[in-house]
């Protein structure tokens, strides 16, 4: 039995395999791609690891990639047939059930299997992680925040791997709404850590969240060094610089931006990376901007992969992907597919049934309707949902790109009392917003042209009364 170099882990294993599950942890807590060669070590190392088995389980997931998560259910099968868990100490015994429940495609149970983990050992990292980015992948908020913040007070001021946490907890701080406090924690663990990517990112959304662009720029501009360099979310990050340049209307360098950073010829093709691309080009197509050559070369990137339904966060961009391209019949086959998935036996096991039935299916036929002009449909498909996006993941920066197409399907099918009421919300969470003036402007233009006798005095459209 070993102690981990730290503190947070009582490891049943060899005193190499201690050292190994140290590297890995603080490659993950930076996103340090090291992460894998750490953990085949840690493997490699104590094969029969529980914590090793769980940790290479939790890599093969949270990637969102097939492929990746084939691979570690092959590996995780071939540990625990036979393998008696009541043997298996308590935080052991919960990790092993957590990592089986993510890999059977339960992502809630997991994380609250986590979750019941770290109430017992509120200091081990590996948990928080995992289940930080658990429920950023389903979407929940207050335990995007909650997790984090009710372990942090088992952590010294002093311990090393705490500035991490704060980076966490700031994101989950901003998801949450609590916009100043979070750039203050996340300012915090930056000022500790100038690399711990996750923490800048979190002061990054805060920006966001508030229309503060040129400070968001600013931010990222004076810490390129850090943030930008070898790290799982340095692509991410240029997303954010790429989108404060293009909601400042700087369209000229956020294309650079995407081109250098997001996609091109040497990009690897991940689903993170390419939903990122899909969401900025997005934006610019609601706007009317023409990006052909790029979203050919997108679509193609995203047709390469052939996915199988796995995350419906994912499947969206696909889809914006293949709308974008002017290749729609793309986008009517994958949605098809994914309705045959939900209608195949067993189904409903899996937390993406439920993302893909509620959410995921019902925006990518939207984004079909919105690429057939058909936006009526857009809107009436849309406007349900628009309050329960976070359901299928992504942060709300993310999901704006859905909440911009309801918005531009409103303005489009003359739906101005749901348009207005629209702008207003926006308006009041972001007023010095580029975006929100100009579709403030479109619709006044827009109402100005439409007869009075259109409307009803409560200012309901009267061909649908039943909007809610």
């Amino acid at each position: 039995m070993a102690t981990d170099r730290y503190g947070h882990f009582l490891y049943e294993g060899t005193e190499e395999g201690a050292a190994h599950l140290d590297r890995a942890v603080e490659a993950l807590l930076f996103f340090r791609p090291e992460v894998v060669e750490a953990v085949g070590d840690l493997l490699a190392a104590d094969p029969v690891s529980p914590v090793g088995q769980a940790f290479a389980a939790y890599l093969g997931m949270l990637g969102t990639e097939p492929a990746d998560a084939a691979v570690a259910r092959g590996r995780f099968a071939d540990y625990t047939a036979g393998l008696d868990r009541t043997a298996l100490p308590p935080r052991e015994r919960l990790h092993t059930a957590a990592a089986e429940s993510l890999l059977a495609g339960d992502l809630r149970r997991a994380a609250g299997l986590l979750e019941r983990l770290t109430l017992a050992y509120p200091r081990d990292a590996l948990a928080l992680f995992v289940g930080h980015q658990l429920d950023f992948l389903t979407g929940d908020a207050v335990r995007l925040r909650d997790r984090v913040g009710g372990a942090l007070s088992a952590w010294d001021a002093d311990d090393p791997h705490r500035g991490p946490l704060l980076g966490m907890y700031a994101f989950g701080l901003e998801e949450s709404g609590h916009y100043d406090r979070a750039e203050e924690v996340g300012a915090a663990a930056v000022a500790r850590n100038p690399q711990d990517v996750w923490a800048v990112h979190a002061v990054v959304h805060t920006y966001e969240m508030r229309g503060r662009y040129a400070d968001g720029i600013a931010y990222l501009d004076a810490r390129t060094g850090d943030w930008s360099g070898d790290n799982f979310l340095a692509v991410h990050n240029w997303w954010h610089y790429a989108l404060f340049a293009l909601e400042a209307g700087d369209t000229d360098t956020a294309m650079r931006v995407y081109d250098a950073n997001l996609h091109n010829g040497t990009s690897a093709g991940l689903a993170m990376q390419l939903l990122d691309a899909a969401a900025l080009l997005w934006r610019l197509h609601l706007s009317g901007i023409d990006q052909a050559p790029r979203w050919e070369a997108l679509a193609d990137a995203w047709t390469a992969r052939a996915d199988p339904p796995f995350y419906a966060f994912n499947d969206v961009h696909a889809v914006m992907s293949y709308v974008g391209a002017g290749r729609p019949a793309e986008a009517e086959r994958l949605v098809a597919d994914r309705q045959r998935w939900l209608e195949r036996p067993g189904a409903g096991a899996s937390t993406n049934d439920a993302m893909t039935a509620e959410i995921g299916l019902p925006v990518c036929r939207a984004l079909v309707a919105h690429a057939h002009g058909d936006h009526a449909a857009a809107v009436d498909l849309l406007w349900p949902l628009r309050r329960r996006l976070h359901e299928f993941g992504g942060s709300h920066a993310q999901r704006d790109a859905v909440q911009q197409t309801l918005l531009e399907s409103s303005l489009r099918a003359r739906r101005h009392d749901l348009a207005r009421a629209l702008i207003s919300e926006r308006t009041g969470l972001r007023p010095d917003s580029p975006y929100n003036r100009r579709s403030q402007a479109r619709l006044a233009t827009a109402a100005r042209g439409e007869g009075a006798g259109d409307r009803r005095p409560d200012g309901l459209s009267i061909s649908n009364p039943h909007c809610s």
